[in-house]
């Protein structure tokens, strides 16, 4: 590769470092193309990037966007995938196809600027998307809201029954 060829796909990997919520640090080794080719096809489908690279391009690419700690990871044949959207989906693709064939195994990977080992992708694989994450907060907070109105809905349609029953109880002895 030539030294200008370098320099164009380290800023590359640079931008994706720098634009990505989280990095998957894996060994594909073992994987054959066709594997590969499904794995990143499911990826891309959901915005996230499987990138393979040398290792060096790697470390000074994450040393130049300002990740740190994973010049001890990128040894042997190193894969990257960047999720740009939602870490949880990138993690749920990765993991699926792990428990499926064993592969890619994970070194590590790194959500919002904290690097995690890899043992924790399960954690990361098994929560809801964001979306459905966002909802569930939405509803825990709407929950005692409606409660409330409900409550108080009720206390009022009540006490208009009591002051019609006495306005109606009033006419009639008054009649």
């Amino acid at each position: 590769m030539l030294r200008q060829e370098k320099a164009e796909k380290v800023a590359q990997l640079q931008e994706m470092f720098q634009q990505s919520g989280a990095c998957f640090v894996t060994d594909y080794q073992g994987l054959n193309v066709s594997d590969l080719t499904v794995l990143r096809k499911n990826l891309r489908k959901n915005n996230v990037r499987l990138i393979v690279a040398k290792n060096t391009l790697f470390r000074v690419a994450a040393k130049n966007a300002g990740v740190t700690g994973l010049d001890d990871y990128f040894q042997g044949p190193s894969a990257v995938a960047f999720a740009v959207d939602d870490p949880s989906v990138a993690a749920r693709i990765l993991y699926d196809s792990y428990r499926e064939k064993q592969l890619p195994r994970f070194k590590v990977f790194v959500v919002e600027g904290q690097i995690h080992q890899a043992d924790e992708i399960k954690m990361l694989a098994e929560l809801p998307p964001r979306m459905v994450l966002l909802a569930q907060v939405v509803a825990a907070i709407e929950s005692p809201l409606t409660s409330l109105v409900g409550t108080l809905d009720g206390f009022f349609r009540e006490l208009i029954g009591v002051i019609d029953a006495l306005e109606e109880k009033r006419k009639s002895e008054a009649a």
